[in-house]
């Protein structure tokens, strides 16, 4: 099993979250996550005045999935997501020890 994080752009997301139900994933996880990277900061107004932002926003997507389809996956993510500009996102993939579905107390693959 792997956990695969994908940090993408926020406007990128619908198109995203589409093209992963086409392949079957049906469950993830989102947050709100802000970066700093080789894309500046955005510019921000508010009232009427204009303030540069050192941070970049983005959303991070948490995927549980089989080894059998992290590549589908990935090149789904890659695919949607990109946009050929700085700071389109990165995609990391980890290992995963053990998985534990809490309602059901199922374990592993049967867990995702």
């Amino acid at each position: 099993m792997k956990k695969i994080e994908a940090i993408i752009r926020l406007s990128r997301f619908e198109k995203v979250r589409d093209a992963l139900a086409t392949i079957g994933v049906r469950f993830f996880t989102l947050k709100d996550v802000k970066g700093f990277g080789l894309q500046k900061g955005e510019t921000i107004t508010y009232r009427g005045s204009t303030f540069d932002s050192d941070y970049i926003a983005r959303l991070q997507l948490d995927i549980l999935a089989n080894d059998e389809m992290v590549e589908k996956i990935v090149d789904t993510i890659v695919s949607a997501g990109r946009t050929g500009e700085v700071g389109d996102g990165k995609i990391t993939v980890y290992d995963v020890n053990q998985v534990v579905r809490i309602r059901t107390q199922e374990t592993g693959a049967n867990a995702i």
